[in-house]
């Protein structure tokens, strides 16, 4: 697979919703002043309640609004297995994944929402430093010392040309004296004004691939080699690296498609003399909830779903969800690691799930 160098293509929403309180940050002013200079239609609210939203998925999705984050939303919280806490930037994402996970977890029209007050967020995180469960205290990760991932609900590369924040947070965690590490996962490739920042290797940026069956169901986000030509950027500026292979679906051909992509992987980095690189691995899953929000959302979707084909499975907080059944799965694994251990055997394997 080449890898594309092409310049990226950003997102430009078509109506920003701006209130006074975002506006009143000087992070809140230069975000809407990015977006009019893309051509968006700026609309002044005249309060900080959000009105006027748009009743389609359509226009949800091309509407971007200027909020604050109130202190319950600032709040970093677990989120394991992935990092100690996670902490947003942003929530709702401009992609049009048809497994999109946010379906079942932000409420409401699914516009996004970029949060101006940016230094209350961050101020968050020091008192955290050292108490998390999962790299903090974990003796096989502990080397990566307190993460904090930014990236659970948005994916942050694709508003960073409007937003400036994932920026912001690389600088401060490269200035951060202390076992710290910053993570964010991403589907986009617009990483040029990243490249130069002085992140001091504090931060790991993971690219969300997968098999070339799979792309179908990612509509709006950049293609692979888009991906992968971003990747060996991000790892020629010394950033850590990782990789997300997430949903794995069993694709017909499935072991064959994703041999290759972990083969493209690895010739992406070829060369790169530290990307420390983890890979998370992370197969489909959905909820009654989801599901039918996704149906909504892409009614001409063959994405399967079916609860015949599955298993359903009881989550910590009494939910369920649907995962394949533990045959198909412990095939999907033993194919999928196999690659990994052929094609990337420095690479530490973080999870399964």
């Amino acid at each position: 697979m080449p890898f594309d160098a092409a310049p990226p293509r950003l997102w430009v929403p078509k109506r920003v919703l701006a209130t006074p309180a975002a506006l009143a940050w000087p992070e809140g002013a230069a975000m809407a002043e990015r977006a009019a200079a893309l051509g968006a239609e700026l609309v002044w609210l005249k309060s900080d309640r959000l009105t006027g939203l748009p009743d389609t998925y359509r226009d949800a999705k091309t509407t971007l609004a200027l909020v604050v984050a109130p202190p319950s939303k600032r709040r970093p919280q677990p989120i394991p297995p992935s990092a100690d806490f996670r902490f947003d930037l942003a929530a709702g994402c401009p992609a049009h994944c048809q497994y999109c996970y946010l379906a079942g977890s932000l409420a409401g029209p699914p516009i996004i929402r970029a949060y101006a007050n940016l230094p209350e967020i961050l101020a968050e995180l020091p008192p955290l430093l050292g108490q998390g469960r999962v790299t903090s205290t974990d003796a096989a990760r502990v080397g990566e010392g307190t993460t904090f991932e930014c990236s659970c609900y948005t994916d942050p590369l694709a508003l960073e040309h409007i937003t400036g924040a994932l920026a912001t947070a690389i600088r401060r965690f490269g200035e951060w004296e202390a076992p710290v590490q910053l993570r964010f996962t991403t589907k986009y490739d617009a990483v040029e004004p990243l490249l130069g920042l002085p992140h001091n290797r504090r931060t790991r940026i993971r690219f969300s691939l997968n098999a070339a069956g799979a792309e179908r169901f990612e509509g709006g986000a950049p293609r692979m080699p888009a991906r992968l030509g971003a990747m060996r950027r991000m790892a020629e500026a010394g950033y850590r690296i990782g990789l997300t292979i997430a949903p794995i679906l069993p694709i017909p051909g499935w072991e064959a498609q994703y041999d290759r992509l972990l083969a493209d992987c690895a010739a992406a980095l070829d060369g790169i003399p530290d990307p420390d690189l983890t890979v998370e691995l992370i197969t489909h899953r959905f909820t009654e909830s989801s599901r039918k929000i996704l149906r909504d959302w892409y009614p001409g979707s063959r994405l399967e779903m079916e609860d015949a084909s599955r298993s359903r499975k009881t989550t910590k907080f009494g939910g369920i969800k649907y995962v394949f059944p533990r045959e198909q799965m412990a095939a999907l694994r033993r194919g999928i690691e196999a690659s990994l251990a052929r094609h990337l055997p420095q690479a530490r394997r973080l999870y399964w799930t």
